[in-house]
Order: C-alpha cells, then sequence, then structure tokens
C-alpha cells in the first residue's frame, strides 16, 4: 500500500513557478513509476509529466514541455514537479500518481488527493 500526499499548490499569476511535492509513504518508493496528472474544471484528467521508477527517464506532455521538470528524491520519497512560465491554462487540481511498472502506464496503482494550482492573467 502507498499513500501519496500532494503539497505545493496556490494562487499565482501568469509567468509566475511554483513546485508541488508528493510525498510517498512507505518502503517501497523505488519500485513505482511516478507521474502528475491534472483536470480543470469541466475536463478529463490529463498526463502532466512522468519518472520512471530508475529516475533516469523523464517523459512530458506537450502543452508543458520546456517549462515544467519533473523529478523524484528517493532519500525523501518524493517526486516534484516544478513549474514555470505559468499560464492560465494551467489552472488545475494536480494529481499526483504511482504505478508498478518501470514507467508510468495507463494502469495507475495510486492516486494522491490532489493540489489547486491557480493562475491568474
Amino acid at each position: 500500500q502507498v499513500q501519496l500526499v500532494e503539497s505545493g499548490g496556490g494562487l499565482v499569476q501568469a509567468g509566475g513557478s511554483l513546485r508541488l511535492s508528493c510525498a510517498a509513504s512507505g518502503r517501497t518508493f523505488s519500485s513505482y513509476a511516478m507521474g502528475w496528472f491534472r483536470q480543470a474544471p469541466g475536463k478529463e484528467r490529463e498526463f502532466v509529466a512522468s519518472v520512471s521508477r530508475s529516475g533516469g527517464s523523464t517523459n512530458y506532455a506537450d502543452s508543458v514541455k520546456g517549462r515544467f521538470t519533473i523529478s523524484r528524491d528517493f532519500a525523501k520519497n518524493t517526486v516534484y514537479l516544478q513549474m514555470n512560465s505559468l499560464k492560465p491554462e494551467d489552472t488545475a487540481i494536480y494529481f499526483c500518481a504511482a504505478d508498478k511498472f518501470p514507467v508510468l502506464t495507463t494502469s495507475i496503482d495510486y492516486w494522491g488527493q490532489g493540489t489547486q494550482v491557480t493562475v491568474s492573467s
């Protein structure tokens, strides 16, 4: 069992930055590929970024490439999402996800509760 707790969301002006954190419980953090998804009001949940189980590879949605960076800290059992040059269209609830496969797939095993990010214009 893995519990994921996100933090770091908030209100920021367009062009600003935020760093989201996702703390994972348990001793099996290194067994999971990790990722971030987001869901805006009235829209479906969408993929944002992922990092492999080993931390050696990352993947990003086209809409955030060059602006967001995902990373993981095995010593702290935490995955981060550094978000720069934020745009109003980045406004959403951001969810952390864990997948038991080496890279993130569509079969997510665990979800966090979400953290709100609001970008004002």
